[in-house]
C-alpha cells in the first residue's frame, strides 16, 4: 500500500483539490443543475408518461423547486405546458409569465454577471449542462403563442392578441439574433459537423428556418378574425400558407377573406383552390386545433479527438434518424368525418434549431477539448517531474473527462409533435365528438359564432377544450 506522502498519493491528493475546485465553482454558479450528469430527457420520461394517461391534476407542482435554479425557464415552461394540456389555464399563465421573466432578464443583460461566468468557465471542464438554459427561438415563439391560448380560453381576447403579436414580431427579432451569433463561428465547422447539419436538414424535410412558424401565424389570423380585424387576419394568414402552402383549410382561409375584402387576389385563389365556401343562414364555424403526440427528445453523438498523447472525447446532441409521419386526425361527430391537415411540424422546427445551433455549439466543444486537454497534461507533466510510476492524476482526468463529457440534450419536450387544423360550418346545435377511438366530448354550436376546439392528444389520451367566440 502507498505510503500517505509517497508521489502517488500527492499526485492523487492534487488531483482530488483540483476537481473539487471545479465541482465547488459549479455549486457556486447556480443553485440547480439538474442536467449535469442526468440526461434531461430522462428527467421528463416519467412526466411524458403520466401526461399519456389521465395523470395527476397537480402533475406540474413538481417542477417548483426547480424554476429557481438555472434551467429554471425551461422547467417554468414545462409546468406551463404542462398545467395547459390538463385544463388549469390560470396556472399556466402564471408558469409561461416565470418563463417570459427570464427571456426578458437574457435580453436585459448587457454584461456577463459573475454567475454567468462561474457557468461559463465550469463548461469548459464539465459540459454545457451548465450553462443557463436560454430557449431556441421557435421555444419563445411558442411560449408567447401558448399564453395567448391561456388567455384566450379565459375570455380575454384582448390579452390574447397581445401575445400572438409578440409571438409574430419574434419570428423576426429572434432569426436576427441567430444571423449575429452564427457570423463569428461559421469557421469553425468541420468534417463531421458537415455531415451532421446536412444529415438534419434532410431530416427537417421542407422546414428550411426555425423561426418561422405556420401554426404560430394562423393563431394570430383566427383571433385578428374573430376580434373584427379581417385585414390583419389576411395578412398573417397568407403568412401561414407560405409556410404551409398545402393546407386546404388556410387555402379556403384566403379565398373567403380576398373574396369578402374584395381583395385583387381573390380571382387567382379562386382558380387555383376553389371558390370560397360560406357560411348558410343558422350555421357557425367550428375550428379545430389538434396538436398530437410530443417533439422528439435530443440524442447524442461522440468524436474522439487525440490531443497530446491523451484521448479526449466530444459529446454533441443530434436527433434519431427516420423521422415518424404523424398519421391525419379524423374528428367523427360533426355529420362527415372531419378531417385535419398539417400545419406546423414541430419536430422539424426542432430538428432545424439544432442544426443552426451545431457551429456554436462546435466552437464550445473546441474550447472544452483543449482546456481539458491541456489540464490533463498538466497532471501528467506533474507526474513525470516527480518522477510517478503510475500516473493516477491523468487517468483519473481521462476517466473524470470521459464522465464529464454529456450532450446538452435539454430543450422543450412536453410540445406536440405536430399541429393541425380543421375548420367547417355546421348548423347550430349540440354534438358529440370525438377523435378517432377516445372518449366522447360534447360541443355547442351557435349561429354566427365560432366555436374553437382544441384537441391535445398526448400517447393513449386525448384531451378536448372548447370555447365559442
Amino acid at each position: 500500500m502507498p505510503h500517505p506522502s509517497s508521489p502517488h498519493n500527492r499526485v492523487s491528493r492534487r488531483y482530488r483539490t483540483a476537481l473539487t475546485g471545479a465541482l465547488l465553482s459549479l455549486t457556486l454558479s447556480g443553485c440547480a443543475f439538474n442536467s449535469v450528469f442526468i440526461s434531461y430527457p430522462s428527467q421528463l420520461a416519467p412526466v411524458k408518461a403520466d401526461l399519456s394517461r389521465q395523470g395527476d391534476a397537480a402533475l406540474y407542482r413538481q417542477f417548483d423547486d426547480a424554476i429557481s435554479g438555472q434551467d429554471g425557464l425551461l422547467y417554468a415552461q414545462e409546468a406551463g405546458r404542462i398545467a395547459q394540456i390538463i385544463g388549469n389555464f390560470e396556472a399556466s399563465k402564471a408558469y409561461y409569465q416565470q418563463a417570459v421573466d427570464a427571456y426578458q432578464e437574457f435580453d436585459d443583460k448587457a454584461v456577463i454577471s459573475a454567475s454567468d461566468l462561474g457557468a461559463t468557465a465550469s463548461s469548459l471542464f464539465i459540459n454545457d449542462n451548465v450553462i443557463p438554459y436560454r430557449g431556441p427561438g421557435y421555444e419563445r415563439v411558442m411560449l408567447h403563442q401558448y399564453q395567448a391560448l391561456n388567455y384566450l380560453f379565459s375570455r380575454d381576447r384582448q390579452g390574447a392578441l397581445v401575445e400572438v403579436r409578440r409571438s409574430n414580431e419574434l419570428q423576426q427579432s429572434e432569426q436576427a439574433r441567430y444571423q449575429k451569433s452564427q457570423a463569428s463561428v461559421q469557421a469553425m465547422a468541420n468534417g463531421t459537423i458537415d455531415a451532421e447539419v446536412n444529415r438534419l436538414g434532410q431530416a427537417a424535410g421542407t422546414t428550411t428556418s426555425s423561426f418561422l412558424n405556420a401554426y404560430s401565424y394562423y393563431t394570430t389570423g383566427l383571433l385578428h378574425e374573430l376580434l373584427g380585424e379581417e385585414n390583419d387576419a389576411f395578412i398573417d394568414y397568407r403568412k401561414a400558407a407560405q409556410i404551409a402552402p398545402d393546407n386546404p383549410y388556410l387555402q379556403q382561409d384566403l379565398v373567403r377573406l380576398a373574396k369578402k375584402l374584395a381583395m385583387p387576389q381573390y380571382e387567382e385563389f379562386k382558380r387555383r383552390w376553389g371558390d370560397a365556401k360560406l357560411a348558410k343562414p343558422g350555421q357557425g364555424q367550428v375550428v379545430v386545433l389538434l396538436e398530437r403526440g410530443f417533439v422528439p427528445e435530443k440524442q447524442s453523438f461522440t468524436v474522439p479527438f487525440r490531443i497530446h498523447g491523451n484521448w479526449q472525447t466530444a459529446s454533441l446532441a443530434t436527433y434519431a434518424p427516420g423521422r415518424i409521419s404523424v398519421p391525419q386526425g379524423e374528428v367523427v361527430g360533426l355529420g362527415t368525418v372531419l378531417k385535419t391537415a398539417p400545419l406546423a411540424n414541430i419536430d422539424a422546427l426542432a430538428i432545424t434549431a439544432l442544426k443552426e445551433e451545431l457551429p456554436s455549439a462546435l466552437f464550445r466543444q473546441a474550447a472544452r477539448i483543449y482546456a481539458k486537454a491541456e489540464m490533463a497534461r498538466s497532471v501528467r507533466s506533474e507526474s513525470k517531474r516527480r518522477k510517478d510510476e503510475f500516473d493516477a492524476g491523468a487517468i483519473a482526468m481521462q476517466i473524470f473527462n470521459v464522465v464529464t463529457e454529456q450532450a446538452d440534450r435539454r430543450s422543450w419536450l412536453t410540445l406536440p409533435k405536430q399541429a393541425q387544423l380543421g375548420r367547417r360550418y355546421l348548423d347550430a346545435g349540440q354534438y358529440q365528438i370525438r377523435l378517432g377511438q377516445s372518449q366522447t366530448q360534447a360541443i355547442d354550436v351557435q349561429s354566427d359564432k365560432t366555436t374553437l376546439i382544441w384537441i391535445i392528444e398526448t400517447g393513449n389520451f386525448t384531451r378536448f377544450y372548447s370555447i365559442i367566440i
